[in-house]
């Protein structure tokens, strides 16, 4: 389970310098002004029948205070901000731990 978890993590921290590059990018062709997509503006893009699921799926099944405050906050971040933290946390628990010794006298 734990190599399932860091090979997760290290492709989500791929796709979070992906869409960095790609922030990158638009903001050296606009002329340098720095240029930060959201999330969700990303998912609006490439696949917008799949974010409506998303939505109706999430206020049907959990409510509607989940997706109002909660998920449209992480969808108005940045697309590598969020990827990158996930990526980060799911490497994180998936490192081996250290085993710990304990001497009782």
């Amino acid at each position: 389970m734990r190599f399932v978890l860091r090979i997760l993590g290290v492709w989500l921290l791929l796709l979070a310098m992906v869409a960095a590059v790609v922030d990158a990018t638009k903001s050296l062709a606009g002329g340098g002004a720095w240029v930060v997509t959201p999330m969700g503006q990303q998912w609006r893009e490439l696949a917008p029948e799949t974010l409506n699921v998303s939505k109706v799926w999430i206020e049907t099944n959990a409510g509607k205070w989940l997706w109002d405050p909660f998920i449209l906050g992480i969808l108005s971040a940045p697309t590598w901000v969020v990827f990158g933290i996930l990526g980060v946390f799911l490497y994180w628990l998936g490192q081996k731990r250290k085993e710990v010794e304990v001497y009782i006298n």
